[in-house]
């Protein structure tokens, strides 16, 4: 591997997504085909090898130690993956490697199962002592030291592991495992080496059978393709591999320190933010905007960006308040009436908003706002059918939350009610053009959509229609909705477990901090530029990690075949 090259371009693509695991895939990649180490002509040619190994074979079998194994058939061209090189052989893995039979526990052993494997080092590092009278029925295969553990189970998952050291008392593996006794002639670090390259690992998913737990069987396990290099190139291949792998262990630790500055550095920006000081709150901010650009790396930051924006804009800290507007106290005496007069109209109890005492105000609002209840916001706050709604070929859509949960409704592939279903609700329980639909039972609570369609349609019980008072501005009501003062009290308010809910209840008396009407639309073309910002930084984050990922393909290309440079020149 051209270890320089990487390193000069490594600032540039240490960030690509997956960038450590891929390299630790290429470094194998490039160790079991011949192209990390050089070849050495005085090698002994791995066609020697193999006859020293079938002599050690029969040897063995002679003794008892192993079984007589079956002749397996010779590799076929089309089954080769890439050319080998000069002195390197194609062999059935099982021509190589024996297992060593299985035992039932008469006395105390170590038992290995999966779990007792550190599948990223390749070691055992939590079997445990068992005596016979608690041996698990799988505990039967015999294993010893510098032997390999590949577990045919789920094999993608790469749980192999090499027996390093001599247990006492003597270990037994779970039938879980193919073990791999090479002989001393296929070097245990490079049978692991093998076993996790990414043309193996094809290899078997090819192979697999079952669904829930997908496993290969012994069978077609012995007649997996094995590179075998010379015995002397096969200790050059693991000494490289264990230098790049530390080398990679290094670029990560590297990484995780440069991350978790960042993650530091934007937590603190964001939480003098979301809780901010009167004193210095300027300041905070202007910090915030020039240095998040640089802070911000992934897209779980955006979302906290967003959030913090939103917090910003209930709290009346992302515009300024203007004295001559209308105070939000006499918005609430116009929006009473409009709810009063819906519920009048529609036959429907209206909602009073609880009184809210001091103690339950979660910060101060600005001059000019006005703490109230959801329900003084909106002409009904109620829900979907409670019953399971008929099903038909033709008729009106029908809703569930996985049509909203991205924050638009999407009515590909959902389920039709029949019309004279649709008709029979009251039209208070149908959404209309301007309603706020909002998730609140499941994993995906707490998320509003506005209703932007002129068509008929309805929705499932788990979603709340929330029809806002004419007097109000939209948009506002929508941010309010997704900010982390209702969200906070919705996760609060949820009941169950599996199925958090929230009861409409508390829904319509969560508190809102309302400004006045003036004042709302400031905020929200405010909030909707910085959201276009968001956007934009996202959308960078994205083009970044795909050039990152160019840069780094092209890399491991050059790698590959060195003559590829303008490949990587055009990558930058």
């Amino acid at each position: 591997m051209n270890a320089e090259r990487l390193l000069a371009h490594y600032e540039r693509i240490a960030d690509a997504p997956d960038a450590i695991a891929r390299l630790r895939r290429f470094i194998l990649d490039l160790a079991v085909r011949g192209k990390l180490v050089p070849q050495d002509p005085q090698d002994e040619p791995a066609s020697e090898l193999l006859k020293r190994i079938a002599k050690e074979k029969t040897r063995i079998a002679k003794a008892g130690a192993i079984r007589k194994e079956k002749p397996l058939p010779a590799i076929e061209l089309d089954e080769v993956p890439y050319d080998a090189p000069r002195g390197w052989e194609w062999v059935r893995i099982r021509k190589v490697t024996s297992d060593r039979g299985q035992a039932v526990p008469d006395r105390d052993f170590t038992y290995i199962d999966v779990t007792a494997i550190n599948k990223e080092v390749g070691c055992i590092e939590d079997a445990k002592v068992t005596s016979a009278s608690e041996a698990p029925s799988r505990a039967r295969k015999v294993v010893r030291k510098d032997d390999v553990l590949y577990s045919c189970v789920r094999p993608y998952l790469l749980n192999i592991a090499i027996v390093e050291t001599e247990f006492s008392p003597s270990p037994i593996a779970s039938t879980a495992f193919a073990v791999l006794n090479g002989f001393g002639f296929v070097q245990p670090r490079y049978q692991w080496i093998v076993l996790r390259s990414p043309f193996m690992v094809a290899c078997v998913e090819e192979k697999m059978r079952g669904q829930a737990y997908p496993a290969i069987n012994d069978s077609d396990f012995a007649l997996l393709p094995f590179p075998l290099p010379p015995l002397a190139e096969q200790h050059r291949i693991v000494a490289k591999v264990d230098e790049l792998m530390a080398f990679c262990d290094r670029l990560e630790a590297a990484r995780a320190g440069r991350e978790a500055v960042r993650d530091r550095l934007a937590a603190a920006s964001l939480a003098r933010l979301n809780a901010p000081d009167p004193d210095t709150f300027q300041d905070d901010a202007r910090f915030a905007l020039a240095t998040l650009h640089a802070l911000t790396t992934r897209p779980e930051q955006i979302k906290q960006l967003r959030q913090t924006i939103l917090n910003l804009a209930v709290r009346g800290k992302l515009v300024l308040q203007d004295p001559n507007d209308e105070p939000a106290s006499e918005l609430l005496k116009r929006t009473a009436k409009e709810v009063a007069a819906y519920s009048k109209a529609n036959g429907i109890a209206q909602t009073h908003p609880e009184l809210i005492a001091d103690d339950d105000l979660p910060f101060t609002a600005p001059r000019g706002w006005h703490w109230t209840r959801l329900c003084a916001l909106f002409k009904v706050i109620t829900d979907g059918d409670h019953q399971p709604p008929p099903k038909a070929d033709e008729g009106v859509a029908f809703l569930t939350i996985g049509n909203i949960t991205t924050g638009r409704l999407d009515f590909s592939g959902c389920r039709l009610v029949p019309n004279a279903y649709f008709q029979s609700l009251a039209p208070y329980r149908t959404p209309a053009k301007g309603d706020i639909l909002y998730t609140v039972v499941g994993a995906t609570y707490g998320r509003p959509a506005v209703v932007e369609v002129d068509r008929d349609f309805c929705v499932q019980r788990h979603i709340a229609i929330l029809k806002p008072v004419a007097a109000m501005d939209l948009r506002f009501l929508v941010w309010l909705l997704a900010s982390p003062l209702i969200y906070d009290q919705a996760a609060r308010s949820t009941t169950g477990t599996a199925q958090p809910t929230i009861a409409l209840r508390p829904l319509r008396n969560f508190t809102a901090s309302l400004p006045p009407l003036a004042e709302q639309h400031r905020i929200v073309a405010k909030v909707d530029a910085l959201m276009v910002l968001c956007d934009r930084l996202e959308a960078s984050l994205i083009d970044a990690g795909a050039s990152r990922r160019r840069l780094l393909d092209a890399l491991l290309a050059e790698t590959l075949a060195p003559g590829k440079e303008r490949e990587l020149e055009a990558a930058e």
